[in-house]
């Protein structure tokens, strides 16, 4: 039986636009710990713009692996379970990063409410433990996140072309739910800095056109971002 246009397309996105949600995260999560590093060892950075930079991370990330956890893993467990079941410590990865997104998060908040209604000499010092405790938290949600990837990639990749035809579109559909909704800046540059992704043409297929005509002003924001945060190159 032939395989309709739509169905060999929808089949080609599900790898592009997942590895590309994925490097979001790679490169997110590098974009903060970077920060946090500059702002401990005293350098400059706009702690309004790591905060937000920072809770954009962490918002992405519990929403991408949610959906992964809800409505993909079911799928490809549903289809070929004993591939999926050599994931097993998956659980206990997941688990591992929720608790240092939520250490993480504290230190944001932190940084935030002493900046905000504290004096200026107080959130110098409030800030640098802030820093302090945000960038070992920032390194191990690096850490585990990429060794959580690292670990899955593989298996998805092989998994995706084995996938039947009918399930292609609910399997697309879980990933294109995972996809950031916030921070266009952020997901504009990060697909393109270093250096373009893939799956970058793919997973901006999913904004509106009228977003997407946007593109040159948010990767502006992006830059001024990155400068705000101290980053000057990944």
């Amino acid at each position: 039986m032939a395989v309709s246009p739509a169905l060999r397309a929808e089949r080609s996105r599900i790898h592009d636009e997942l590895l590309a949600e994925h490097t979001l995260m790679r490169r997110g999560a590098a974009l903060v710990t970077v920060s946090f590093s500059a702002l401990a060892d005293g350098r400059p950075v706009d702690v309004r713009t790591l905060v937000a930079t920072t809770r954009w991370l962490i918002e992405f990330v519990h929403g991408q692996r949610a959906s992964e956890a809800e409505l993909l893993w079911p799928v490809l467990r549903g289809l070929f379970p004993g591939p999926v079941a050599e994931l097993a410590g998956m659980v206990a990865e997941r688990e591992a990063l929720d608790a240092e997104l939520h250490t993480l998060a504290r230190a944001v908040d932190t940084i935030a409410a002493r900046e905000v209604t504290g004096g200026r000499g107080e959130v110098l010092v409030v800030v640098g433990e802030a820093a302090m405790t945000g960038l070992p938290s920032a390194l191990r949600v690096q850490s585990i996140l990429n060794r959580n990837l690292d670990e899955e990639e593989p298996l998805l990749l092989d998994l995706f072309p084995r996938v039947p035809d009918r399930d292609v579109a609910r399997l697309r559909g879980a990933i294109v739910h995972g996809a950031p909704r916030t921070g266009p800046h952020l997901v504009f540059g990060l697909l393109e800095d270093p250096d373009r992704v893939p799956g970058h043409t793919a997973l901006l297929g999913n904004f509106p056109a009228s977003v997407r005509w946007l593109r040159r002003v948010f990767l502006t924001r992006y830059r001024s971002t990155k400068r705000a945060l101290g980053v000057p190159s990944l």
